[in-house]
């Protein structure tokens, strides 16, 4: 498994290439998933994701994640042959994390956390659009993330 980190914020959220990489193989863990999947991450300001979900998803405003998931569905994860899958890029804004960390009264660490872990099951298929999918995947969240505060 491998994960591309970049960050584009301010220097002290590059701790937070080793949290991702750990909370990426335990995601993968939890899942039961195996094999040579890759993704990237890129951490970044309001101004870049503002400007990512106007133009990508006709949202004019900046939002704290967003994913491109190179497969559609959880159902779609090919057959393991060695060969690399590539499953998208999630992009984080790290002053919307930090936002949402004071109003939801948790910790950065949290926020950046849970919003990783939200932007990788997106790109392995899982979504909320229905209440039953977002039960499932946000139960998947508080599971993986094992009560982070």
């Amino acid at each position: 498994m491998e994960l591309d980190f970049v960050n584009q914020g301010p220097a002290s959220y590059d701790a937070y290439e080793e949290i991702y990489r750990n909370l990426y193989e335990k995601t993968f863990s939890h899942l039961g998933l195996k094999g040579n999947y890759f993704a990237d991450i890129t951490i970044v300001d309001n101004k870049q994701i503002h400007k990512v979900n106007k133009e990508y998803r006709g949202v004019d405003r900046p939002t704290d994640v967003i994913s491109f998931a190179f497969l559609d569905d959880r159902n779609e994860i090919p057959a393991l042959d060695g060969s690399p899958i590539c499953l998208g890029e999630i992009l984080i804004s790290f002053e919307k994390a930090e936002e949402q960390a004071k109003e939801y009264g948790h910790s950065l660490s949290r926020e950046m956390s849970f919003l990783f872990v939200h932007g990788l099951l997106h790109l392995l298929g899982y979504d909320h659009m229905k209440k039953e999918d977002e039960i499932k995947m946000f139960n998947l969240q508080d599971e993986i993330l094992g009560g982070l505060k």
